[in-house]
C-alpha cells in the first residue's frame, strides 16, 4: 500500500472496500449497544454499572464485565489495528498519524477501563466513560471516512482495471 500498489489492483481495492463496510458496521453497532444500555449522562452510566433501585437493576458483576472486556479487547484491538495500520499509508503528516493512532487505542483502552473504574473505584469515572466513548466513535468515524475516501479516489484514478 505504501507504494500505491493497491491502487492498480481491483481485488485489493475490493477487499479494502468490504473491510470498510465491516468497520462501518462495527461503528454503528458499537454506538447502538452503548446507547441501548446508557446515554451520555454520568447518571445513566452510573446506573448501568452500579445498578438502579428504581429500575430494579443489579450492579454489574465482575464476571459479566470480564466477559465483555474479553470480547472488546479482541474485537476492538484488531479493528483499531487494521484501521490505524491503513492510516499509516494515508497522506497525512506523521504528527497527525501519531495523534490518531494514540487517540484510537487510548480511548478504547480507557473506555474499557472506565467501566471497571465506575463499578469498583468511584462513580465519578462515569465522565471518563462518556468522554472515551465519544472520542473512540469520533476517531473511528474519521478513520473509516478518510480511508474510504482514499480508497474511492484510488479507484477513480485507475478505472481501467476496475474500480470499487
Amino acid at each position: 500500500m505504501q507504494s500505491g500498489g493497491f491502487q492498480n489492483h481491483p481485488l485489493m481495492r475490493m477487499t479494502l472496500a468490504w473491510t470498510m463496510v465491516f468497520a462501518a458496521g462495527l461503528w454503528v453497532t458499537n454506538a447502538a449497544m452503548y446507547l441501548k444500555r446508557m446515554d451520555l449522562t454520568p447518571a445513566s452510566v452510573q446506573a448501568y454499572y452500579l445498578g438502579d433501585a428504581a429500575e430494579y437493576s443489579q450492579p454489574r458483576s465482575a464476571a459479566s464485565m470480564l466477559e465483555v472486556s474479553h470480547a472488546h479487547f479482541a474485537t476492538m484491538g484488531v479493528m483499531i489495528l487494521l484501521l490505524t495500520h491503513l492510516a499509516i499509508f494515508a497522506p497525512w503528516e506523521d504528527r497527525t498519524k501519531r495523534w490518531v493512532i494514540g487517540l484510537a487505542f487510548g480511548s478504547a483502552v480507557l473506555g474499557e477501563a472506565s467501566g471497571w473504574l465506575v463499578r469498583f473505584v468511584s462513580p465519578s469515572f462515569a465522565v471518563l466513560k462518556i468522554a472515551c466513548f465519544l472520542s473512540l466513535q469520533s476517531v473511528l468515524a474519521l478513520l473509516i471516512a478518510a480511508l474510504a475516501m482514499f480508497l474511492h479516489k484510488a479507484g477513480r484514478a485507475h478505472p481501467r482495471r476496475g474500480s470499487i
